[in-house]
């Protein structure tokens, strides 16, 4: 049985595949930060190693919901 996943729209979010707007959820799964999108099925995921990767440039903030 797999627990309750949080999920979270991300405001202003492209679809890469339909080009749907603000149709983009992210969440996490085991470890494994999420995003799919509600209208046509694409996903895309980043382990925690490859989200610190990309946190390198210049960021203000991470934003880590509880």
């Amino acid at each position: 049985m797999e627990t309750r996943r949080k999920k979270r729209f991300i405001a202003g979010a492209v679809c890469p595949r339909c080009q749907a707007m603000d149709t983009m959820m992210l969440y996490m799964e085991h470890g494994v930060e999420k995003v799919e999108c509600v209208s046509c099925g694409h996903s895309q995921s980043q382990t925690k190693e490859q989200i610190g990767q990309a946190g390198g440039g210049e960021v203000i903030g991470v934003f880590k919901p509880e």
